[in-house]
């Protein structure tokens, strides 16, 4: 069963919103928060490494869908600045993974035209993870069939504090001083794992964006789950506060 919570999106800074029907319809812009890991590895009685890492194959998987799906931009949080309140087993677990993953998929999303981006602070982060970043960027920065931002180490609330604090109110914009100010307001939040909140995420970016809420653990979202999403979005009305 999926719950849904119906807010609009806002459209881009300095475009026009979405017109009715065709294919202005679609969601080209995704944010996913990939919740349920744990939980899905302690239905199964597996340790929670394995959670983590059936997460990030899964994330591998439906980057790829999103690919051939249209999809301009993808947002995943993997790891929150809240996330370091878990135990030193399980951090220890994601950020394994997370190395692992990362140095695994780079060349795959590379071949596929993907282009791979990373937000939130690096400092505190393993260094070995830190390089893996670094050089999925570096070999995916020409690419531009699908951009893909990964969260790890992020908070909103801090990402909008560090951007207030640059801002000079000289002609400039909160925007332009966000970790990524490319990066399109999402038409779209899929968080999975049965909550139904934002958990700190994208709090300036996620402002007007539909929201729909899975019960599915995140290693459990296939296909079908992920396209499922985008027709519940497709029969959205858009307003931007307009009629």
């Amino acid at each position: 069963m999926n719950r849904e919570n119906g807010q609009k999106g806002l459209p881009r800074q300095g475009a026009a919103p979405h017109s009715p029907g065709g294919a202005e319809r679609q969601a080209r812009y995704i944010a996913l928060i990939v919740d349920g890991h744990r939980r899905w590895a302690a239905a199964r009685g597996l340790p929670v490494a394995e959670g983590y890492q059936a997460g990030f194959d899964t994330a591998l998987a439906r980057v790829l869908d999103a690919r051939e799906l249209g999809i301009q931009e993808m947002t995943i949080f993997a790891w929150s600045t809240e996330n370091w309140r878990r135990s030193d087993e399980h951090v220890q677990a994601f950020l394994e993974a997370a190395e692992r993953s990362i140095a695994a998929s780079t060349p795959v999303v590379a071949q596929r035209g993907v282009r791979m981006r990373f937000i939130g602070v690096r400092s505190g982060l393993p260094s070995g993870l830190v390089d893996q970043m670094r050089q999925a960027e570096e070999l995916t920065a020409s690419n531009c069939d699908l951009k893909l931002f990964l969260a790890v180490n992020y908070s909103g609330r801090q990402e909008l504090e560090d951007a207030v604090s640059a801002f000079a109110g000289n002609g400039d914009t909160v925007r332009e001083h966000l970790y990524a100010p490319e990066m399109h307001d999402p038409d779209l939040l899929i968080r999975t794992g049965g909550d139904m909140r934002l958990s700190n995420f994208m709090l300036w970016q996620l402002a007007y964006t539909e929201l729909v809420f899975r019960d599915e653990h995140w290693p459990d979202f296939d296909r079908s789950c992920f396209e499922e999403c985008l027709a519940e979005f497709e029969t959205r009305r858009r307003r931007f506060g307009g009629d």
